[in-house]
């Protein structure tokens, strides 16, 4: 009964419309072949995250450095030839509380830039937006808890979202290079407003993550986590599950599209027509 209830929510969620929302969208947030680095940060947090990895790599290329220069100073003053007779004694003093305290200071002083970064992360505002996200075996359900719209009621914005099959991709507006990202229903939300994501899983533990965004949660049965995000450039963005949640792990991407508050609130109109009633999840759910 559960094989044939997902089989059916499949089919149903193959031949979703495509949202408007998406036509004539830049896709930004897509790692590219052969890429190094990150995904262009579309949000305040990604930027935090990009400079303080950018700072700590500077910190720690000047440790590796110091202390290869160090070692082979070594080797090469101390050597057996060079150095014949080695010395007896046992320790250094100051040598010891240099080893100890600077690291210490190096370590305060990346604290002191990473933490605030981690506060800002954790530290959930209040959302303009509210979308409760499941992980199910293996896709992705939205929910609308609160869709930041007064005229639109939020208990009927729900759906499911499937990866795409190689042959849908060019019917949904996607390349052949966007398979294995791109969905056949995507989170919509408007530029420039706070989005809160409440997170869950419905089996095992997934995570909902968007790299160009700066944010990751896992979604973990049971649990109701948050993650936050304000998306400051209009785009179709990628992430996928980054959680190993079974033999079709690689197979739950993640879409979201940032678009104007007009088209966002046209989206919204005709998302509680075309999503009204029981998402197939809960059919799923139900069957068991």
């Amino acid at each position: 009964m559960r094989a044939l209830a997902l089989i059916s929510g499949l089919a149903a969620a193959s031949t979703a419309i495509p949202a408007s929302a998406q036509e004539g969208l830049p896709i930004i947030g897509v790692p590219k072949d052969g890429g190094m680095g990150f995904q262009p940060a579309a949000t305040e947090l990604a930027r935090d995250l990009q400079w303080l990895d950018g700072m700590i790599l500077v910190i720690i290329t000047g440790i590796v450095i110091f202390v290869t220069a160090l070692l082979v100073w070594v080797m090469l003053r101390y050597n057996r030839r060079v150095n014949p007779n080695p010395s007896s004694f046992t320790h250094n003093s100051p040598l010891e509380v240099a080893w100890t305290v600077v690291p210490i200071l190096v370590l305060v002083f990346i604290g002191s830039f990473s933490l605030p970064v981690l506060f800002k992360q954790q530290e959930i505002p209040e959302g303009d937006i509210t979308i409760k996200v499941t992980g199910y075996q293996w896709f992705w359900g939205y929910e609308y808890v609160d869709p930041g719209v007064d005229e639109v009621e939020p208990s009927v914005i729900s759906f499911d979202s499937f990866m795409l099959q190689r042959d849908q991709l060019e019917e949904y507006g996607y390349s052949q290079s966007e398979y294995l990202l791109a969905t056949d229903t995507a989170v919509v939300v408007p530029v420039g407003k706070t989005v809160v994501m409440q997170v869950t899983a419905a089996d095992v533990i997934h995570s909902w993550t968007i790299p160009a965004f700066g944010v990751k949660q896992d979604a973990v049965p049971g649990r109701l986590a948050e993650l936050w995000f304000n998306a400051e450039k209009e785009g179709v963005y990628f992430g996928q599950c980054s959680e190993l949640c079974g033999k079709d792990h690689a197979y739950m991407p993640i879409t979201v599209k940032v678009v104007s508050e007009e088209a966002y609130e046209d989206w919204l109109q005709g998302a509680v027509a075309e999503y009204a009633g029981t998402p197939a999840a809960y059919d799923v759910a139900a069957a068991e």
